[in-house]
């Protein structure tokens, strides 16, 4: 797999008896095919709990939800201590390019959940923005906040 601008992670991964690769998901607990946004994910999962002391505990991937009567689900979604979405996360393999596509997608999953904070990664590329809910205006973050900051 390509080379990321993310921290190196330790990974688990192995070959099933009928030749699909898969990767361990430490969030939900189980192997799941590796394919080239899933590499993106398990490493930006990684550095969100590695370098930015995200907790595990309050982060899922795959999280579903609701948007206009049809089921969709966030790649990930990171929780306060409280249970409400606090961070949504979109990936992209790294071939993709973030495009305004990509993040009317993250805007239309939150107009569902109305997490503060959203970020886009094709693991090359990493955007964060801080979302005002109620005014629905948004500023672009220089950097991905630390749990800690997040928690203020």
């Amino acid at each position: 797999m390509e080379s990321l601008a993310l921290p190196a992670i330790k990974v688990d991964v192995r070959t099933d008896a009928d030749g699909t690769t898969r990767i361990y998901d430490l969030l939900r607990k189980k192997y799941v095919a590796l394919t080239p946004e899933e590499w993106v994910r398990q490493h930006f999962v990684g550095y969100l709990i590695d370098s930015l002391g995200y907790r595990p505990a309050l982060m899922a991937n795959e999280a579903g939800l609701v948007q206009n009567g049809i089921r969709r689900r966030c790649d990930t979604v990171v929780f306060d201590r409280n249970g409400l979405p606090l961070v949504i996360v979109e990936y992209k393999a790294p071939a993709v390019q973030i495009t305004q596509r990509v993040f009317d997608q993250i805007v239309r999953y939150n107009s569902v959940l109305k997490a503060p904070f959203l970020i886009v990664s094709n693991g090359l590329r990493h955007y964060c923005c801080r979302v005002d809910v109620q005014s629905g205006s948004y500023s672009f973050l220089r950097d991905i906040p630390c749990w800690d900051s997040l928690m203020e």
